[in-house]
């Protein structure tokens, strides 16, 4: 059975976007070469991506243009190139590189997915379908990159949770850019 990962950036007050839908204070100095490699050996696993409408339009708007490939040409190289699956009931198209739309139910399609042949897969952001996808217990790791940054208000990252998720803490690492990678499997 394919594994599935979320990879979130938090606030350390939780929030995955601000009261405005940005995510610009999760990005970092791009001269920091810790937090670069992490990011890239990350993009290097390969598996096959997931999104929400909101972050496939964001990473379809940035990743294949010449800036991205400039600024973080690794990682550029493999989100354009790895598959892409995206969760939208309003999307007509796709068209971003790899990218199959998917309208289904999301908890079964991606039930489904899990049961296919394949590489591991991931979810990027896309905070409302890891907050339903832990619901309902489709999720095997939770990578969250904590932000030093507080942001007061904005769009929590397990919003919509009725029940409690026990999670088991399973790595940890500081960057110097003040990022804090907290890695979970499901208790």
């Amino acid at each position: 059975m394919r594994k599935l990962a979320a990879f979130v950036q938090v606030s350390l007050d939780g929030y995955f976007a601000d009261s405005d839908g940005g995510i610009d204070w999760a990005y970092k100095d791009p001269s920091d070469a810790e937090w670069n490699d992490f990011v890239a050996g990350n993009a290097k696993g390969g598996g096959q991506l997931m999104f929400g409408r909101i972050t496939y339009e964001f990473m379809a708007s940035y990743w294949p243009t010449p800036m991205a490939a400039a600024n973080n040409p690794v990682v550029a190289e493999r989100m354009n190139s790895l598959p892409k699956m995206v969760f939208s009931r309003t999307l007509d198209a796709a068209p971003w590189q790899n990218t199959t739309l998917i309208r289904g139910d999301l908890v079964s399609e991606v039930r489904r997915a899990k049961q296919a042949d394949g590489p591991d897969m991931a979810i990027l952001g896309s905070g409302s379908i890891v907050a339903q996808l832990a619901q309902a217990g489709a999720i095997d790791e939770f990578q969250i990159v904590v932000n030093p940054v507080v942001l007061g208000k904005g769009s929590a990252l397990f919003d919509g949770i009725r029940d409690s998720l026990a999670l088991q803490l399973t790595a940890t690492r500081a960057f110097a850019n003040g990022n804090v990678f907290l890695n979970y499997a499901p208790g």
